[in-house]
């Protein structure tokens, strides 16, 4: 931990030196509220979001905030180690047209439906229980097994244990999107009629957990989270299908899998209470997890160490320190191509418009790691050798 702000109704505790002023303005009005519980974490790759910022981690008693969890809930990573221990650029470059040919990107779906039986189940109930999953569930099966747009990347990777990795990040794509905004709507109209005291435009909205809105929410965001689950799950067997076909014999160890935009009743100092990961990861002792970097630079397979202070939690990758249009920008596009090509990366910076997803838009994911080695401890370090974006 790097500072504790004391001044507002609860600690925030950061695991950062630097915070831009419009970050540190979201997470005291999280301090501000009314049934947070003991304090505030905010992760080293902590920047703006909706209400909440990326990176941030609260407990609440009671109470759930759907801007607390994000657009895109269960957008996570996952991760296989390969029996590979190298692979030639021309293998590099036929894997990634079979990635291509399979794994729809960007706002791309898939023109028919995957089968049923690749949809997670419903748990504890029946699917007609949810609305907004009962609604679009048929569209959800188009999406099952897409990358997304934005950040999310497919990565070929070497790791500092000799052997190829394959990397995803993606997310609960547009059926999460529909979920989130949908009970965040349903919070502001009731937050409204109860007469909640907390200002509108801090965009924390929130909704009681023995409320029928806020149970339901609580299902619907759990569906999701199992959906994004099985979307990168599916993508990574298309993956590890494009590199069997070109690299043989191969042989793959378990996925691990990580998710960063949830909520989840857990227990911390004794007590109940949920809470919301934004951009954030669990850390518990000796959880395995990922955090990701840039595509110009190295991504960590990490083991928690249970860390209380953070409510066992760790960042979720290497944190955006320019906006999307800021960087396309600022960001010169030979400077950044050059700095990919020179480390031998098949990249994804085509042209201007692809600078919001340079290196130079990014935190430098070593001091990321470095501010948080009280929560994790690095097992294998990754370096990309091809990437695909959405």
């Amino acid at each position: 931990m790097k500072q504790i702000i004391t001044s507002e109704k609860q600690p925030i505790k950061l695991w950062l030196d630097d915070i831009e002023e419009s970050t540190l303005v979201q997470a005291k009005n999280i301090a501000n509220l009314p049934f947070i519980f003991k304090h505030v974490a905010v992760m080293p790759d902590a920047h703006l979001g909706y209400g909440m910022p990326i990176g941030g981690v609260m407990a609440s008693e009671e109470m759930v905030i759907p801007n607390a969890v994000g657009v895109d809930i269960g957008c996570g990573m996952c991760a296989v180690k390969t029996s590979l221990t190298s692979i030639s650029t021309e293998k590099l470059k036929a894997v990634l047209g079979g990635i291509r040919n399979t794994i729809p990107l960007g706002f791309k779906h898939h023109r028919k439906k995957q089968h049923q039986s690749l949809m997670p189940k419903v748990q504890g109930g029946r699917i007609e229980e949810l609305p907004l999953v009962s609604r679009e569930y048929n569209n959800a099966r188009t999406q099952l097994g897409t990358l997304g747009g934005g950040n999310h990347f497919i990565e070929i990777q070497k790791g500092n244990d000799g052997h190829i990795w394959l990397m995803i990040h993606s997310g609960s794509r547009n059926i999460g999107f529909k979920v989130a905004n949908h009970y965040n709507r349903l919070a502001i109209d009731l937050n409204r009629e109860w007469g909640s005291n907390i200002p509108p435009k801090w965009e924390l909205a929130f909704l009681p957990i023995d409320n029928k809105v806020g149970e339901t929410y609580l299902r619907e965001m759990q569906y999701c989270l199992d959906f994004a689950y099985a979307n990168r799950k599916l993508m990574m067997e298309r993956v590890k299908d494009a590199l069997t076909a070109v690299a043989h014999p191969v042989t793959f160890e378990p996925m691990i899998n990580i998710a960063h935009n949830y909520a989840a009743l857990e227990t911390h100092f004794h007590k109940n209470v949920m809470v919301h990961r934004k951009g954030a990861t669990s850390a518990r002792e000796g959880e395995i997890g990922i955090i990701p970097g840039s595509q110009g630079s190295p991504s960590y397979i990490v083991r928690g160490k249970g860390e209380r202070e953070s409510f066992q939690s760790c960042s979720h990758g290497a944190g955006r320190k320019m906006g999307r249009k800021q960087a396309q920008r600022q960001l010169d596009l030979a400077h950044e191509q050059k700095l990919l090509e020179d480390q031998g990366i098949l990249h994804s910076v085509r042209g201007k418009r692809d600078l919001d997803e340079a290196s130079g838009a990014y935190k430098n994911i070593e001091e990321v790691i470095e501010n948080q080695l009280d929560l994790v401890e690095v097992l294998v370090e990754l370096r990309p050798l091809a990437v695909i974006k959405g």
